[in-house]
């Protein structure tokens, strides 16, 4: 199912998503605010993540305790033409040439911060 940015909050299939989650949400809340203030997107909810869509996909909200034990509730994947470089990653890999994937765990909402918001202006307009 897919939802325009321009709806205020998250769409309700994403706030399912989160369900059980309240950490998660609230970080899922301050992603989607800022890609709100960066433009429109199509936002894609499956089973395993929330994608947020441009063109094509630029972010990936994803939660870490479905597939391992993990503390952490919520991942976002940053989805480039290229590799930034910052100790915040937990892993960035490239699955395709011209195609990166940086992988930041978010342990709370305010760990969406400048820098991030900054990724995903990038991530957004390279999409």
């Amino acid at each position: 199912m897919s939802t325009s940015a321009a709806a205020p909050g998250l769409p309700e299939e994403a706030r399912t998503f989160f369900a059980g989650s309240p950490a998660g949400l609230e970080i899922g809340e301050a992603v989607f605010a800022c890609i709100r203030d960066v433009g429109q997107c199509e936002v894609r909810v499956t089973k395993s993540q929330i994608a947020f869509r441009h063109g094509r996909g630029f972010a990936y909200l994803w939660r870490p305790a479905m597939y391992v034990t993990s503390s952490v509730p919520a991942v976002l994947s940053l989805a480039l033409p290229y590799q930034l470089v910052s100790a915040r990653f937990k892993e960035v890999v490239q699955p395709a040439a011209g195609r990166w994937m940086h992988h930041l765990e978010l342990p709370t909402a305010a760990s969406v911060d400048t820098e991030v918001r900054h990724w995903l202006r990038l991530a957004f307009e390279a999409a």
